[in-house]
């Protein structure tokens, strides 16, 4: 068993594990990180979803470091793709032209990104990164993680990695579970947290929201492309969960803030039922956009396929054995593929007649995989620490902040973020909660786990709830997060002292956040105009 030794050991190379390596990079300590996949980058790479952000990300509410990362992705477009001279020239154009986010992009050009953010720290040997591995044991001494054991996934071959301080990036906080630190799973009551929307009665661990499969689809009308009829389409075809409008497989969801029924489909209806114009999903999440380029260029735009359609609520993947957990795995991966063949054989078209077969499964924009989805499955909810600090709905929710203008201000803030308060339908076989929430800060003390001193988190297992997460766990935000898990675990470092310390002590608060606005370039508060407007 071969056995490495590090200054900072980041174990998940996500969005938050990928900042969290960066900040203790640039902050001069040597990192192991790792990655299950082999890609870098989570949710917006091996998982395929395009980042969703607040209005005001190109001017305030993010670190330094992702505004790079998001002038990289353009810059990226520039330099190698044949873009239109007046689209070059835009400074903040939308590669996609999604409407979901103005940096719409393909995954790959993110991996791509991503990889040269960190290049030059791989040149010296400063950084470390350890691809197709996943964590199988924790090593403990006291309040203290010693070591972290990871197995290959090709053969099995095991490698075990010390570093006095550890983060978990992973997207299941697996850390928390393997080394036995205090967390929490699933929903909370309201007997628990006092928040509006947690669940009346008793909390239910089982109850987490649902996972997505995405993919990545261009369409060529007149070619088919349909892909083999999946086993399990049958059943998917005629399945309807009690919560929902209409089977699964159709162009009826629901709007996610009014529960009420919602008509759209693919491509823009003519007439749709109720005779209202509510877009479509072609543009909803476009990735690739042809007119950027000259006429002729190339044959069709790119979406990403992110819908309710595919969010698959059927069971949870954190709290069961592992038999149950590929079974739903293998359930999400079926139900986008039913998905996509209903779209190309079934499905109302918008011209009339029945199924899109041009429609094409670009498994080459997500890296190639064997069955043409992305890498590994979109997570929106993990494991989540107990902290010093929970942030719940009443910190940041508008309905139960009613009488205040924004959301709790505090003293020990790391960052910032903004999203609307969005769960997906839940394993709990609930629908959305999707509620306002003011622009929030990120505390230190919701970093911080009640006992293991030398452990941070680093994405969407930081002392939130579960109603929470549903604004905590978004690109940017999960960015800010693992980028001062890192910084934090650096300064520990060179100050000798615990992030708990640094948490207690003022002064040492008060210069580790000098460190992180200063030389990191964090926002740690939202101007006012930014912080009294709801989302």
């Amino acid at each position: 068993m071969r056995e490495l030794r590090t200054e900072i050991l980041v174990v998940g190379g996500g969005l938050g594990g990928f900042a969290a390596a960066l900040a203790a990079l640039a902050l001069g300590k040597q990192v192991i990180l790792t990655e299950e996949t082999d890609w870098i980058g989570g949710q917006l790479t091996s998982q395929a979803v395009p980042p969703d952000e607040h209005p005001w990300i190109e001017s305030t509410g993010c670190t330094a470091t992702y505004l790079r990362f998001a002038e990289g992705v353009r810059d990226y477009y520039r330099q190698y793709y044949p873009l239109r001279a007046d689209v070059r020239a835009r400074v903040l154009f939308n590669p996609g032209q999604g409407n979901v986010s103005r940096l719409c992009h393909e995954p790959r050009v993110a991996h791509a990104v991503l990889e040269a953010m960190i290049a030059p720290y791989r040149a010296n040997g400063q950084l470390q990164v350890l691809l197709n591995v996943r964590p199988v044991a924790v090593a403990t001494n006291g309040d203290r993680i010693e070591a972290v054991t990871l197995a290959h996934a090709l053969d099995e071959s095991q490698v075990v990695i010390s570093a006095p301080y550890i983060i978990d990036a992973t997207e299941l906080g697996d850390l928390l579970e393997l080394g036995g630190i205090e967390h929490i799973v699933g929903a909370e009551s309201q007997a628990q947290t006092g928040e509006l929307h947690a669940l009346p009665g008793d909390p239910d661990p089982m109850d987490q929201q649902a996972i997505t499969w995405c993919y990545a689809v261009d369409h060529l009308p007149g070619e088919d492309h349909t892909i083999t009829r999946p086993e399990n389409y049958d059943f998917w075809r005629e399945y309807q969960a009690d919560f929902w409008p209409d089977k699964q497989l159709s162009w009826n969801d629901v709007y996610p803030h009014t529960l009420k029924p919602r008509f759209r489909s693919i491509f823009q209806q003519e007439n749709s039922p109720d005779g209202r114009d509510v877009g479509d999903f072609w543009h909803y999440r476009r990735i690739f956009y042809t007119g950027h380029y000259p006429e002729g260029r190339y044959a069709s735009d790119i979406t990403l396929v992110n819908w309710p359609q595919i969010d698959y609520w059927l069971g949870p993947i954190i709290g069961v054995s592992e038999e149950e957990k590929q079974k739903h795995l293998r359930g999400a991966m079926d139900l986008s593929l039913a998905m996509l063949y209903w779209m190309q054989t079934e499905a109302p078209r918008h011209d009339g007649g029945t199924g899109y077969p041009g429609l094409r499964l670009r498994g080459d924009v997500v890296g190639d995989t064997p069955h043409g989805l992305a890498k590994a499955v979109y997570v929106r909810e993990s494991r989540r620490i107990q902290a010093l600090f929970t942030v719940s709905e009443a910190h940041v929710g508008v309905e139960q902040r009613a009488g205040l203008d924004e959301a709790a201000q505090f003293d020990d803030s790391v960052g910032v973020g903004s999203y609307r308060i969005d769960l997906h339908p839940s394993t709990g076989l609930r629908s959305y909660i999707d509620v306002s929430s003011y622009p929030f800060q990120i505390p230190l003390a919701s970093l911080l786990p009640v006992r293991v001193t030398n452990f941070l988190p680093a994405c969407k297992n930081i002392g939130s709830t579960h109603i929470t997460n549903g604004c905590y766990r978004l690109h940017p935000v999960e960015w800010n997060i693992g980028e001062a898990a890192g910084a934090l675990a650096a300064y520990c470092l060179s100050k000798d002292v615990t992030p708990h310390q640094v948490h207690a002590d003022t002064h040492l608060r008060a210069d580790f956040q000098t460190v992180l606005a200063d030389t990191l370039g964090f926002v740690l508060e939202w101007p006012k105009y930014a912080r009294t407007t709801p989302r």
